[in-house]
Order: structure tokens, then sequence, then C-alpha cells
């Protein structure tokens, strides 16, 4: 065996440590894929917390007007809308 000839050994190593480097290369991609859609999916929660906020006013503003006032001269689904009881025909 002269020193030029590379060994068994030698070339296993070689070829493991190349997949090895393959590996850790492609886990490093999909960490970086999976750290980009994670920071979408943050970014559309965001989104949604506004959308949310907004529908959650209007509920309350819906529910409020539900309420039984304690005008009775109010007129149910105008949001407390008084009618007036003093009108003249001319």
């Amino acid at each position: 065996m002269s020193q030029k000839e590379i060994s068994f050994f030698e070339r296993e190593r070689d070829r493991l440590s190349a997949e090895i480097t393959a590996g850790f290369e492609e886990l490093l991609s999909s960490s970086n894929v999976l750290n980009r859609k994670l920071e979408e999916v943050l970014g559309m929660t965001r989104e949604y917390e506004t959308i949310a906020s907004l529908w959650q006013s209007f509920h309350e503003l819906m529910r409020g007007q539900n309420e039984p006032l304690d005008d009775p001269r109010t007129v149910p689904g105008t949001g407390a809308h008084v009618v007036s009881t003093n009108s003249r025909r001319q």
C-alpha cells in the first residue's frame, strides 16, 4: 500500500462526512422555510385580531340596542329612537 492510495476507512469517512454535511444543509434549509411560515402565520394572526376587535365592537353595539330602556316611548329596533307623542297634523 502506498501513501497515495486511500484506505477504505478514509473513503468511507469522507462519504459519511459528505452525507452528514448534506443532511445538515437540508435541515438548515427546512428550518428557514419553517421560520418564514411561522412569521407569516403570526402576521395573519395580528391582522385577524384587528378584524376580531371590529366585530367585537359591532357585537357590543348590537347587544346594547337589544337591551330594554326605561323610556316607554322608544321604538324597538331603531337604536333607542324616541318617537314624539306630540305630533300635530296641519
